[in-house]
């Protein structure tokens, strides 16, 4: 800091002269620009010319002035050449007198030549009749001066202080052009708080107990240097995007009452080299004076990504990481300054940044579990008036996979749903039909399908339904509707845990979820001989699912337990990135096929030993258009049980019968 170079993004001491100095040129270049115009349609001849034009009769008027004399040739047109050449205009507009002597005067050519105090100049000038003036004029030096320079200093100082300006606001500069490098964080002080504490943050309580590590460490450093340790430098907080990262850091600063800066990655890069570097000392210039304090950088990875690769290579970005790290390295953490960060992609990040002394703690902010839910889904509900027989543990069990953000939403919805039906409370329906509007868009009321397609897409539910209902490996149904969504959904089936959701998959409920996935197109070609675009995203689930048994999950006879893909993104969009060559993706291709077929036969087989329960209950489901899993399960255990009857009768028949013919033998 002390050795700094200039020109590294320092703000200059006095921004003042910089702009005195550019206004004083500028108004001195606009002086010269205008007595130069002035002059340009003039030109200068010697005094012998002069008289000599005198004595040609050449001179039609002079002008005298204190320091020159303006001499006006003769015209060169006439009035017959003025309107013969305007004929158009003169014809059409009536050209006026004043208009042609106009043009005469500007024919003439205009000369001047310094002055000199001669009374023959005078006497030639009447001897030839020609016409001399001296214009009067009153002078005044004061205001001279002050129209020539102080009126044009002060219109272009205004103009230069707010080009730059507004240049600095455009660069990102805070307090003027000069500005462009000071550090943009947003600081929350002890009376501007952040307003978050850990009771906001729910679902999260590994993350909050390290946190809270810290926190007492900045209330009470002496109990842990009394024992030796230090401060952890820096936290960096890892996870999918929603689940509360940010929150969690205005906690931390709520909890330790300390002031906290924060502000994103992207505010340290700019278009110009250096202002990114310069950015990072004044923060932490910054945060020294106000320690002890807490600096958090939100989306990090913007300028901490990985400098091995050269291709995509950043001098600005390079330059702001190297500075970052050397702050992180310099500053006294006994002084209480912790550096926080979040970032959804921390396989991009530098190895340098990464390092213990840097960021010592990654600390994990994953998608909640039931029980998380459950506690998130309380915090949000607290500030909604509700009904007194709600049940946040069947939203939370109709929620999995959903992080803080989703629930925040759903809660919301389903208190604009209960505004929109004049309700004063918020009840359960419209808690669980947030949920749906959120999975799967908005009811689609002006969407009519015709009666085959009805048929159709209610068949198609209702096999999801019956495979999941014949199988021992899968979720119960919590809801089948064949009301059009927004998001495209025709309908769909919902299947919900009964308990606490679990982490592990085996093969065979993997497997048994294919199977549910691919009934929906077995019930079509079942009972209809069709085959739909329906089953688009069935399809693709399904694909997915088996890909993912033979290369990642080691659920394959062929390959064993080779990984054959890898991911990518973990905690955005996942996707897998191949291991293996071209051979062996084919080959893998042909297995995700064979699985896919085995299974499509497995549920085909399914539906058509119960088709008495897929017609009953696809019926059903059309006139209804939507029913509970509770409604399904009744139909289902009643057809089965009518079957049972009616297989017991004929079992008791045919018995009947032999004994008979036994008999009369």
């Amino acid at each position: 800091m002390k050795n700094e170079k200039k020109g590294s993004g320092k703000p200059l001491k006095n921004p003042l002269i910089i702009f005195l100095l550019l206004s004083v040129l500028a108004t001195i270049g606009l002086n010269m620009l205008l007595t130069s115009f002035s002059s340009s349609g003039e030109m200068e001849i010697t005094y012998d010319e002069f008289v000599k034009m005198i004595d040609n009769n050449e001179v039609d008027e002079v002008s005298i002035s204190s320091d020159r004399y303006t001499i006006y040739g003769l015209p060169e047109l006439t009035e017959d050449d003025v309107k013969s050449s305007n004929i158009g205009l003169f014809t059409m507009m009536n050209l006026s007198d004043e208009a042609v002597d106009a043009q005469i005067d500007a024919s003439r050519p205009v000369y001047y030549t310094g002055y000199i105090a001669d009374q023959r100049l005078l006497d030639k000038l009447d001897e030839k009749h020609v016409t001399y003036s001296t214009p009067v004029r009153y002078n005044n030096p004061i205001l001279d001066f002050f129209l020539t320079w102080i009126l044009p200093f002060v219109i272009l100082y205004a103009i230069i202080t707010i080009f730059m300006r507004v240049m600095a606001k455009r660069m990102g500069g805070g307090g003027g052009i000069m500005g462009i490098g000071q550090s943009h964080a947003k600081m929350y002080n002890v009376e501007n708080k952040t307003g978050v504490t850990f009771n906001d943050v729910a679902g999260q309580e590994e993350a909050k107990e390290s946190l809270d590590e810290i926190v007492d460490f900045l209330h009470n450093p002496a109990k842990y240097t009394s024992i030796g340790a230090k401060q952890p430098k820096g936290a960096l907080l890892v996870g999918p995007p929603g689940t509360g990262k940010t929150l969690l850091a205005k906690a931390v600063a709520g909890e330790a009452n300390v002031p906290f800066f924060s502000l994103s990655g992207s505010e340290f890069v700019e278009m110009f080299v250096g202002v990114g570097a310069s950015r990072v000392r004044d923060l932490f210039k910054q945060a020294s004076q106000k320690a002890p304090c807490i600096i958090f950088i939100d989306e990090i990875d913007a300028i901490g990504k990985s400098r091995d690769n050269q291709i995509s290579t950043n001098d600005e970005r390079e330059q702001t990481l190297n500075q970052l790290l050397s702050e992180m390295d310099g500053f006294d953490s006994s002084k209480g300054l912790v550096i926080l960060a979040a970032t959804n992609r921390p396989e991009v990040l530098d190895k340098a940044l990464l390092r213990p002394g840097r960021f010592d703690r990654r600390i994990i902010v994953e998608k909640p579990d039931l029980k998380g839910r459950e506690d998130i889904l309380k915090v949000h509900i607290k500030h909604v008036k509700t009904a007194a027989d709600i049940d946040l543990h069947e939203m939370a069990l109709a929620t999995s996979g959903a992080v803080g953000a989703d629930l925040a939403n759903m809660v919301n919805e389903a208190a604009l749903r209960a505004v929109r039906f004049d309700r004063k409370v918020v009840t359960q329906e419209d808690l669980m039909e947030s949920v749906e509007v959120i999975i799967a868009g908005k009811e689609k009321k002006d969407r009519i399908l015709s009666p085959k397609e009805k048929r159709i897409v209610s068949f198609h539910e209702v096999g999801h339904a019956l495979a999941t209902a014949l199988q021992k490996n899968t979720q119960p149904v919590h809801k089948i509707t064949i009301v059009p969504r927004t998001m495209g959904a025709l309908g769909y089936t919902m299947q919900m845990p009964e308990e606490e959701e679990h982490y592990l998959n085996s093969k065979d409920e993997l497997l048994d979820q294919i199977t549910v996935f691919l009934a929906g197109r077995a019930a079509e070609e079942i009972v209809f001989d069709v085959q739909t675009t329906g089953a688009s995203n069935d399809i693709e689930r399904a694909t997915d699912m088996a890909r993912k048994m033979i290369t990642m999950f080691g659920m394959s006879d062929k390959f064993g337990m080779a990984a054959l893909e890898s991911i990518q993104n973990k905690y955005l969009d996942g996707r897998s990135v191949s291991n293996c060559s071209e051979e062996t993706r084919t080959e893998i291709d042909h297995e995700v096929v064979r699985i896919l077929k085995e299974r499509y036969e497995i549920a085909k087989q399914l539906l058509i030993d119960n088709r008495d329960a897929l017609d009953e209950i696809a019926e059903f489901l059309i006139s209804k258009e939507t029913i509970t899993g509770d409604q399904f399960m009744e139909i289902f255990n009643r057809v089965r049980e009518n079957r049972n009857k009616i297989v017991v009768s004929l079992d008791k028949q045919e018995a009947d019968d032999e004994a008979d013919s036994n008999n009369e033998n």
